[in-house]
């Protein structure tokens, strides 16, 4: 909710409302993703980098993703043929399930500070390849939700 917040409140005044690229859940172009450079300039770009990449989104992956394999766990426990398993064995289909989002995401993070730290040289091929590991992270996320849905949707039909 703080990193939301910032967002509205905050970042995009920054950026003459344009979101904050790894926002943009469909990806965006390097016309956009530029756009977005360019509107910040050199010293807004140092403020996002500081408050939103070096504390909000070191936290945000990490405590999502504790967040994901909590909830498959717990919601994995009700139904018999997973409660079942070894407990090392749940824990490793869960992080087997979260891992690629939090690393997707830790990456996506990375040349995201890259291109905020040296926009001048950002290039469509930069650029793309951000919008990519943008839309990957949002794809890698809904892979353990819908984990967590079909188990939480299992657990209920059985009680």
């Amino acid at each position: 909710m703080a990193m939301l917040g910032l967002e509205f409140l905050c970042f995009e005044r920054l950026s003459g409302g344009i979101l904050t690229l790894d926002l943009w859940v469909f990806g965006f172009t390097p016309d956009e993703g530029m756009a977005w450079l360019t509107a910040l300039g050199r010293r807004s770009s140092e403020i996002i980098i500081v408050w939103h990449y070096l504390t909000f989104d070191l936290l945000f992956p990490a405590l999502l993703s504790a967040t994901f394999v909590s909830l498959i766990l717990w919601t994995g426990r009700r139904l018999p043929r997973f409660a079942a398993l070894k407990a090392r064995m749940q824990a490793a289909f869960a992080l087997g399930l979260v891992l690629p989002y939090t690393l997707a995401d830790y990456v996506q993070n990375l040349v995201l500070v890259r291109l905020l730290s040296d926009f001048l040289n950002a290039n469509p091929d930069s650029l793309a390849f951000a919008s990519a590991l943008t839309v990957t992270s949002f794809a890698l996320a809904v892979v353990p939700m819908a984990v967590i849905v079909t188990f939480y949707l299992a657990g209920r039909r059985r009680a």
